[in-house]
C-alpha cells in the first residue's frame, strides 16, 4: 500500500511539474512580447500607421501664392509639406537655361519644368507650419561633388538649411540615382558624393534635415542592385522610390524592411501603362484629369493601387509626395513618353477631388498643424 501511494505521489508530482512548466512556456511569449523594445524611429519618422502628406513640385502645381494661385493649396487642405527641386551642376544646359548651381533656391528659375523659387514660398504665410522636401541632382557632376570641387555649393546649401531653423527638411540627394539613361550617374562617384555631402552638412551643424536615398523604383531589378548603390546605413535616414506606371516593379519596400528604414514615396503622379508599352520608352496612356473618363480610369488603375500600397505597408511607408503637375504644358516633358500626355492636377476633376479628400482625410495622413514641428522633432533628432 505504501509503495502504491509513493508511486501515485510521484505521478502527481510529475504531472504537476509538467503543468507548471507548460504554464511557464505559455506565459513566456506574452512576457517577451511585453518586454519587446519599440522600434527606434528615424529622423522625423511618424509612428506606424501614420503618413506624412507632401505635394509638389513647382510653383504652379503647389500654388498658394499671389501669382501662382490655382495649385493644390488653393483647393485642398494644407499638407504636411511640399517638394521643390534644385541642382549642383553649374554650366549645364537645361531646356535653354544654363544652370548656375542651387537654382530655384533664392530666385525664380525655370529650367524647362516651370518656375521654382523656394525662398518665395518660405516667405509666404500659406507655407507656414509645413515641412520641406528638396530633390537635389548633380547629373554629370557627381565626380566634382565627390572630390571636393563643388564644396562651395555644399556650404551654401548648408547655410540655407541652417536658416530654416526647426522647419523639418527631407533632402533627396541624387534622387533616382539609378535612373539611367536620363540621370546616367556613375555609381561609385555618386555614392562618394552622397557620403561627402552628408558628412559636410553634419559637420556644419545641420540637424533639421533627414537624408533620403531615392531609387526610381523600377530600374534596379533586385535588392542586390540596390545594395550596390547603397551609401551605408549611417548616411541614410529614409529610403525612397518613385510611384509611376511601373510601380509594380519596385523592390525598395522590402529592401527598407531589411534595413529597418522608413520609406518615402518621393514622387507619385497618375500614369497608366500604354497597351504598346516598351520598357525602352516607358510610354503611357493619355491621362487628362479634366476628362471624366480618363479621370475614372486613372482612379481605378493608379490611385486605388497607390492608396492600397500605402495601406498594405503601413510598417514602412511613412511619407508620400503627390505631384499635382500640368506635365504636358512644360517643355521638359513635351517629348517624354511617360508624361507628355499627362495633366495630373487634382482640382480639374470634381469626382476625383472628392475621392482624394475622402482618402487623405483619414487621420493617418499627417497634414499641416501649428504643432507639426513639435510632432516631428524628437529628443533623438
Amino acid at each position: 500500500m505504501y509503495k502504491k501511494m509513493m508511486v501515485l505521489l510521484g505521478i502527481c508530482t510529475v504531472v504537476s511539474c509538467n503543468q507548471v512548466t507548460e504554464k511557464k512556456e505559455q506565459d513566456q511569449p506574452i512576457k517577451e512580447e511585453q518586454e519587446k523594445p519599440q522600434k527606434t524611429l528615424a529622423k522625423f519618422e511618424p509612428a506606424e500607421g501614420e503618413v506624412l502628406l507632401f505635394v509638389g513640385q513647382e510653383l504652379e502645381a503647389v500654388g498658394g501664392l499671389e501669382k501662382y494661385n490655382d495649385g493644390y493649396l488653393d483647393h485642398f487642405d494644407k499638407p504636411a509639406g511640399w517638394t521643390t527641386y534644385t541642382n549642383i551642376n553649374p554650366g549645364e544646359d537645361s531646356f535653354g537655361r544654363v544652370q548656375q548651381g542651387l537654382d530655384g533656391i533664392y530666385d525664380t528659375h525655370d529650367w524647362g519644368d516651370n518656375d521654382y523659387n523656394v525662398s518665395m514660398q518660405l516667405a509666404d504665410e500659406d507655407y507656414k507650419d509645413m515641412a520641406l522636401a528638396i530633390g537635389l541632382q548633380f547629373v554629370n557632376h557627381e565626380e566634382k561633388v565627390a572630390d571636393g570641387t563643388h564644396d562651395a555649393y555644399i556650404h551654401k546649401l548648408a547655410d540655407f538649411l541652417l536658416s530654416l531653423g526647426r522647419r523639418p527638411v527631407f533632402l533627396r540627394i541624387a534622387y533616382e540615382f539609378d535612373g539611367d539613361p536620363w540621370n546616367h550617374y556613375d555609381k561609385e562617384s555618386t555614392k562618394k558624393a552622397y557620403i561627402r555631402m552628408v558628412k559636410m552638412l553634419r559637420e556644419r551643424g545641420v540637424t533639421n534635415t533627414a537624408f533620403v536615398w531615392q531609387s526610381t523604383g523600377f530600374m534596379s531589378p533586385n535588392e542586390g542592385d540596390l545594395e550596390s548603390w547603397y551609401p551605408g546605413d549611417e548616411y541614410v535616414d529614409w529610403l525612397g522610390f518613385s510611384f509611376f506606371n511601373r510601380w509594380r516593379e519596385q523592390k525598395m519596400i522590402e529592401f527598407a524592411r531589411k534595413k529597418g528604414k522608413p520609406v518615402f514615396i518621393a514622387e507619385a503622379s497618375p500614369t497608366i501603362t500604354h497597351p504598346d508599352f516598351d520598357k525602352n520608352t516607358g510610354n503611357t496612356k493619355e491621362t487628362q484629369l479634366s476628362n471624366p473618363e480618363q479621370a475614372e480610369e486613372a482612379w481605378n488603375e493608379w490611385f486605388v493601387p497607390f492608396f492600397k500600397t500605402i495601406d498594405d505597408n503601413a510598417d514602412v511607408i511613412k511619407a508620400v509626395h503627390y505631384i499635382n503637375c500640368h506635365w504636358d504644358s512644360h517643355p521638359m516633358w513635351f517629348d517624354n513618353p511617360t508624361f507628355k500626355r499627362v495633366d495630373a492636377r487634382l482640382q480639374l476633376s470634381d469626382t476625383l477631388s472628392k475621392r482624394w479628400i475622402s482618402k487623405v482625410s483619414d487621420p493617418k495622413f499627417i497634414k499641416s498643424t501649428p504643432d507639426l514641428y513639435d510632432k516631428l522633432w524628437k529628443d533623438k533628432n
